[in-house]
């Protein structure tokens, strides 16, 4: 006797990938290839034509499973971005995230209109479609190459905020080949998607802070899903009058990882899994929706979108954004270059396709090449090219030094740092550096856990614990004192 249920294979097959997957991509990480680009062309191996494991005969399915994906990877996106390096980089930032998004996407459909035969709708969804930067894709490479911190500040604001204004060209140009609006309905659509977008976003936000802050649930781990359905209900209320659900759900991320401390690791933990799970995902399901084909008759064009993209579009998006800000010629080449594409143009492709465009197969063939070139080339050589232009700062890390864990509702906070080799707190002994503010009450190291003595001495990947009254900026004295920035206290 035997049991077998119809999702046994399905849940055998789909593990294998993720595995095999994830191994894979670990082993390119070596070798500084951005991973998702391995699972992309894992999706094509498994398709139709390939070793024909997985079927997806139906793009609704894929624009569906994208948009999930898209909510999720943009609510990580805001509830990781830190209330910090919103304020360093606010106006480029989100310069760069507006503005810059639709002068690319312009400028690349105007180019591609007069350089390629292709209509003029046609080249202007290409634009709009390829005009954002991928968070994930821009978050990985960064943790590859350091950059100053004012830098890597405009990126990750950039990258993260800028989803949500190519989603609204896209979507409105596809409306507008439906029928014909006006100016006036651009306008208004516009400004609904915008200010809807963030009313609703920082209304949910605050609204779910307050409840994740006040509710006793019991269990830590239902806090994190709570969030979740926070997300869920700030896309579906800005869906429901019109907004963009996008742009709200990526407000809402931020609002909760500001207003949230004393979950904040669960809840960041819990969605950075969701993310990565989403990531992966999405980049296989993309993969097996293409037809590799269909690939070598948009080999040219491809080529040629991408050139002007890379070297025309971009430049000038950022140049007219961020040439009057103060930032270096170096800075300037570095933003221009690291604009890496990633997923959500895939998913954006689907978008006219799916709306019976007549040109809907050659956009989502051409988009897919551009990604893969994008990712292959760009991702490969920014660590390369931070390097060349002198923008590489070893001591700067996009990861966060001291992050507070509050307890309950005392008036104590616990703050932990993982000691790294460029940290002043490597190789010192606790005498040595006994920080001027809280005690340091534990040190786990590997499986074990320690309590310090005056000479115990600090390792490369130590978890320090440091208890302290809470504050403000507790997390930033912490990150001071484990710089070497504060004088330490006398034993």
């Amino acid at each position: 006797m035997s049991l077998q249920l119809p999702a046994d294979w399905w849940i055998l097959l789909v593990a294998t990938l993720l595995v095999g997957g994830v191994l894979a991509a670990g082993f390119a990480n070596r070798l500084r290839l951005p991973g998702l680009l391995l699972f992309l062309v894992l999706g094509m191996v498994i398709g139709d034509e390939g070793l024909q494991l997985v079927t997806l005969d139906d793009p609704r399915v894929a624009q569906i499973g994208g948009t999930i994906a898209l909510l999720l990877i943009l609510y990580e996106g805001g509830l990781t971005t830190k209330p910090r390096d919103v304020r360093q980089a606010a106006v480029p930032g989100m310069m760069l995230a507006t503005v810059a998004v639709v002068l690319t996407a312009a400028a690349l459909g105007a180019a591609a209109y007069l350089l390629l035969d292709l209509g003029l709708m046609t080249a202007l969804l290409i634009g709009a479609v390829v005009a954002s930067t991928d968070a994930a894709a821009v978050f990985a490479m960064l943790r590859r190459a350091p950059l100053p911190r004012r830098l890597s500040s405009l990126l990750e604001v950039e990258s993260g905020a800028n989803d949500p204004i190519a989603i609204m060209l896209t979507i409105g140009l596809v409306e507008t080949w439906r029928g014909d609006p006006g100016v006036w309905d651009w306008v208004g659509f516009a400004a609904l998607q915008l200010v809807g977008g963030l009313a609703v976003g920082a209304g949910v936000g605050l609204v779910g802070s307050r409840l994740l802050m006040r509710v006793n649930l019991g269990p830590a781990g239902v806090y994190p899903v709570l969030a979740l359905g926070v997300a869920g209900m700030s896309y579906g209320l800005a869906a429901a009058v019109g907004a963009s659900g996008f742009l709200a759900v990526y407000v809402t991320g931020l609002v909760v990882g500001a207003q949230v401390p004393l979950h904040r690791r669960g809840i960041r933990t819990f969605h950075q899994g969701l993310s990565s799970t989403a990531e992966v995902g999405l980049f296989l399901m993309l993969g097996v929706l293409v037809f590799p084909s269909e690939l070598p008759g948009v080999v040219a064009p491809g080529l040629v979108v991408t050139v002007l993209l890379v070297l025309v579009a971009r430049p000038i998006a950022v140049l007219l954004c961020l040439g009057w800000q103060g930032y270096t010629w170096r800075e300037l080449v570095f933003v221009c270059w690291v604009g890496l594409r990633g997923a959500v143009p895939i998913v954006l492709a689907t978008f006219p396709f799916l709306a019976g465009y007549p040109d809907g197969a050659f956009i989502f063939n051409m988009v897919f090449f551009v990604v893969l070139v994008s990712a292959a080339v760009q991702g490969v050589s920014i660590r390369t090219v931070a390097g060349w232009l002198g923008l590489r700062d070893p001591s700067a890390s996009s990861a966060t030094v001291a992050e507070d864990v509050p307890i309950g509702d005392i008036n104590t906070e616990m703050i932990e740092v993982r000691v790294t080799d460029d940290l002043h707190l490597a190789g010192r002994q606790l005498r040595e550096v006994t920080p001027p503010q809280g005690l340091i009450t534990t040190i786990i190291r590997g499986g074990r856990v320690l309590i310090p003595t005056p000479r115990t001495r600090f390792r490369s990947d130590d978890l320090v614990i440091v208890a302290m009254p809470r504050q403000q900026n507790a997390a930033k004295l912490v990150t001071a004192w484990a710089r070497g920035e504060l004088e330490p206290e006398p034993v």
